[in-house]
């Protein structure tokens, strides 16, 4: 029988009642059709380019917008400053309206588990117009006839190519916009000064000499939109997640129901150890009955289909499926758009089993989370490049503030 740290059976939790929790009253509605996101490697790279549309995670972001990539606060750390590391997208489109016929949502975090504690922290301080995050979400929409793709839709072939090359990205992350270009070989392009000085000490101090133009280069370069400055998108970090491929599933398409004893034998016969451990740990800060419910409930529900890493459910009442009872937020944490002054409405969770993917390793200070839940723009606001949604990180409750 599974024990966890602290001392709870399955068959403790077997005598708990299977409820879902939530702020509201109305907890009685039926299941919504919830879509499963599973990551697999990609058969063909070339799938996860921008022209194919893709929902992804790890690696590099393929920006729906090319040419308008965010800039200055939106790249950053609001906590420690240092540029966010891309977790996963999700192309999304609304049939709606026009303007959202493509539409893709982008997810990244702060590497660093400190600023992760304090962004939760401030979302506590229920300031939300005030609050600073390590955890971003950038939401894209072009209309069907739009500069940068045909109207037409694409091929699902290698040949098939974006009508723009779009702005020279990071050498070092290859995330955000490179505008800041390495002053010798003019080639190698950054989006901070700390990015240019890791791809120095890694290699580019040797690499600049044969890439440093010459005259006549730097003359041609220029008449022919910075060739050169194309070639040179490859990315030196050894840092960025595995990249993954995002594949689709209806939740309804799994048994609508597992009991307990079905979640027990899950746990005993999965041969990926590493998403149990995560799930455990997780288990083990528990507090109280409530948050054992809580859990029991999202425990059951997830071991439909285990190796889920996103729910998404965008309509008037979906809501999370929250491991615990604890660090919910309420209708008042939940801010209005930024861009338009409306509402906003959940619209997916990324679940804690990415990161066994992920490769993040199970200590004390590597990045975890029990679930965050991305809440949107609902009336998906028009406009130019990138706007600003907000993401509500649930913790484990023995997580404290440094």
């Amino acid at each position: 029988m599974y024990i966890d740290g602290k001392g709870h059976t399955i068959e403790k939790l077997k005598g708990l009642q299977i409820t879902t929790f939530d702020d509201d009253d109305d907890d009685d509605e039926e299941e919504e059709d919830v879509i499963l996101g599973f990551v697999e490697k990609p058969k063909r790279s070339w799938s996860l380019l921008r022209q194919h549309f893709p929902s992804k995670a790890g690696g590099v972001p393929a920006w729906l917008d090319p040419d308008n990539l965010p800039s200055g606060m939106s790249c950053v750390c609001d906590i420690c400053g240092e540029p966010l590391q891309f977790v996963l997208q999700v192309y999304a489109p609304l049939v709606e309206k026009d303007s959202t016929f493509h539409r893709t949502l982008f997810v990244f975090m702060c590497l660093s588990m400190n600023c992760l504690l304090r962004g939760q922290y401030e979302q506590s301080k229920h300031l939300s117009d005030k609050q600073s995050r390590s955890v971003k979400v950038l939401r894209c929409q072009l209309p069907r006839a739009n500069p940068f793709y045909s109207s037409n839709p694409p091929k699902g072939k290698a040949t098939d190519k974006p009508l723009t090359t779009g702005a020279p990205l990071c050498n070092w992350c290859g995330t955000w916009k490179g505008d800041k270009f390495c002053s010798s070989c003019k080639a190698a392009g950054y989006c901070s000064q700390k990015h240019q000085i890791m791809h120095w000490r890694s290699g580019h101090k040797v690499e600049c000499q044969l890439l440093s133009p010459s005259p006549q280069s730097s003359t041609s370069d220029a008449c022919n939109g910075g060739i050169a400055q194309i070639k040179m998108q490859k990315v030196a970090s050894k840092s960025l997640w595995p990249e993954f491929e995002m594949k689709n599933e209806h939740e309804s398409e799994y048994d609508e129901q597992m009991s307990l004893d079905d979640v027990r034998r899950y746990n005993s016969l999965v041969s990926w150890n590493g998403i149990d451990d995560m799930m455990k740990s997780v288990m083990d800060s528990f507090e109280g009955d409530g948050d054992q419910r809580s859990w029991a409930s999202f425990e059951q529900r997830i071991a439909r289909a285990p190796k889920q890493v996103l729910r998404y459910c965008r309509s008037a009442t979906s809501k999370p499926l929250w491991p615990m009872l604890s660090g919910r937020p309420s209708k008042a944490d939940i801010p209005r758009c930024r861009s338009c002054g409306g509402d906003l409405c959940f619209e997916f969770q990324i679940l804690p089993q990415l990161l066994y993917y992920f490769g993040v390793k199970n200590d004390a200070d590597s990045l975890d989370w029990a679930t965050m839940a991305v809440y949107t723009c609902k009336g998906s606001c028009e406009g130019v490049g990138y706007k600003e949604e907000f993401a509500w990180v649930q913790l484990s409750t023995s997580t404290n503030l440094p």
